[in-house]
């Protein structure tokens, strides 16, 4: 099969950066609504208020998902991925609240080959920044990638 992209078209230290996004309370709402997730902390104006926060907060799952589809829409990988395998050192740095602007700032951290000539593994730092260029939220996110079939 023909693919528009591969892993091969990937190399240690490739820096990539995505299109932003307002995170809304649409999207709190929706969020909160699909997870059951209702946490004051995001919910609850007059609770927030509160908090060390002075107001709602986003999710911080809802934050890695905006992420990764920020990251998809952006074509970066277009269709060159097989499986997601995984997230490691997830870490949420700052909080994102509504009304905010993120983006997403890919690094590509490591590349090896499998036992099939013809898949590879991938390690991307994401970072997601607000509006303000601060990191909210990194983590490493690791794939499977179709690799061309290498012709001996």
């Amino acid at each position: 099969m023909q693919y528009n992209k591969y892993g091969d078209d990937f190399n240690v230290d490739d820096i990539f950066v995505t299109q932003s996004i307002t995170v809304t309370e649409t999207h709190v709402v929706n969020w909160a609504s699909l997870t059951m997730d209702f946490y004051c902390l995001h919910t609850d104006a007059v609770s927030a208020s509160k908090t060390i926060f002075k107001e709602r907060v986003a999710h911080g799952p809802l934050i890695f998902g905006l992420a990764v589809g920020l990251v998809y829409i952006a074509g970066i990988a277009a269709d060159s991925v097989i499986a997601w395998l995984g997230v490691d050192n997830m870490q949420m740095l700052k909080p994102v609240k509504i009304g905010d602007t993120i983006n997403v700032t890919v690094k590509v951290m490591d590349k090896r080959t499998t036992s099939k000539p013809d898949r590879g593994i991938q390690t991307w730092k994401y970072t997601v920044k607000n509006q303000y260029d601060e990191a909210v939220l990194v983590f490493d996110y690791k794939m499977m990638f179709h690799l061309r079939e290498k012709k001996i």
